[in-house]
């Protein structure tokens, strides 16, 4: 997955890897594009001393990692393997009650019960949000839901689709949206029991129509596997919740917003690398140009949910089956670099 940053963290310092402190290191090359142009996106591998540009590698790297890195070719990297597509497996992988696993036709009570409620008139001005439509083939399901767990297996993370809370990191306590710097939008009772409904189908087996691919540029991403309706809950952003304070210099690829306080140090952050859901694996932007923004079908809003902070994943237009998923990193609190992003 491109490695991204959602956090008010400083870029790494990079001046012991190379530049004006590093004079021995003004003739390095990049081993892809035979250029020593950039010498800020060069990067050594800590094992060959060979140089490579951050965009040169695939899949492509945002920032200098801290720690030892190693070059295409001297860690091995091979595609992931697989995860097994067997029913007991992937049930037990994620956690589904067996009792309630279906492997029939997923349950439409709750697109019945929308259209009852929606009346006749759609009001512009509130607009609802939608509970996904899961694929009504259960072995395609059943496919979906090994993509995913390929891409956390490799990743060394644990299925999780609710925020946690570990001991020596923020305490669920402190998870106020009352502390949000401006105020935070209120997610309503309808569209609550919408994100409710969601994660309910998702316990029994039904989960959204979403499949991760490996991509050799961008690494796992995610792509739709059916058409997808305008303002349709995607996934909730999830992840270990720990202070900003405590991650400022981390080396985190997915690092995601939760809390923005007025007062810093009760601001707290997503850390998905131990405990994560498909939005790990789901890209970010390049909000730099036309082409990349274009590219933007969801949107990542962070709402008060019966008094704690979450962020969701909502699709912004019409998503295509195919069509892969990306959205804005930055969203509205500041700019971080997305060059580099697809």
């Amino acid at each position: 997955m491109l490695l991204k940053r959602r956090t008010e963290a400083p870029k790494p310092d990079s001046s012991c890897l190379f530049g004006d402190e590093s004079p021995e290191y003004d003739d390095v090359c990049c081993e892809k594009c035979g250029s020593g142009d950039f010498p800020a996106e060069l990067i050594l591998c800590d094992k060959c001393d060979k140089g490579y540009h951050l965009f040169c590698l695939r899949p492509i790297l945002l920032s200098v990692p801290k720690g030892s890195w190693f070059c295409p070719s001297c860690s091995k990297h091979k595609i992931p393997k697989s995860f097994p597509l067997v029913q007991t497996k992937i049930i037990d992988f994620f956690r589904i009650q067996r009792s309630t696993f279906s492997t029939q036709k997923p349950s439409q009570d709750h697109l019945r019960k929308r259209k009852r409620a929606s009346g006749l008139v759609i009001s512009k001005k509130k607009r609802k949000l939608l509970a996904f439509n899961p694929t009504e083939d259960p072995k395609r399901r059943l496919e979906q839901m090994a993509s995913l767990a390929t891409a956390l297996k490799a990743s060394g993370s644990e299925f999780s689709n609710e925020l946690t809370y570990v001991l020596g990191m923020a305490p669920r306590s402190v998870n106020r949206a009352a502390l949000e710097r401006g105020g935070m939008q209120v997610l309503s009772k309808e569209d609550t029991e919408t994100l409710h409904l969601c994660k309910s189908m998702m316990n029994r087996g039904e989960w959204p129509p979403l499949m991760v691919i490996y991509d050799p540029k961008e690494g796992f991403t995610v792509q739709a596997d059916r058409f997808i309706r305008d303002l349709t809950i995607i996934t909730e952003y999830v992840g270990d919740v720990d202070y900003l304070r405590n991650r400022e210099n981390d080396d985190g690829d997915s690092t995601m917003t939760l809390l923005h306080a007025a007062n810093p140090s009760q601001s707290l952050v997503i850390c998905p690398y131990k405990h994560s859901n498909i939005a790990r694996f789901i890209n970010g932007i390049n909000n730099h140009t036309m082409e990349g923004k274009k590219k933007q079908n969801l949107k990542c809003v962070r709402y008060n949910v019966n008094g704690e902070c979450r962020v969701l994943l909502i699709a912004n237009r019409d998503i295509a089956k195919g069509e892969r998923l990306y959205y804005d990193y930055n969203g509205y609190e500041h700019e971080y670099p997305t060059e580099h992003f697809v």
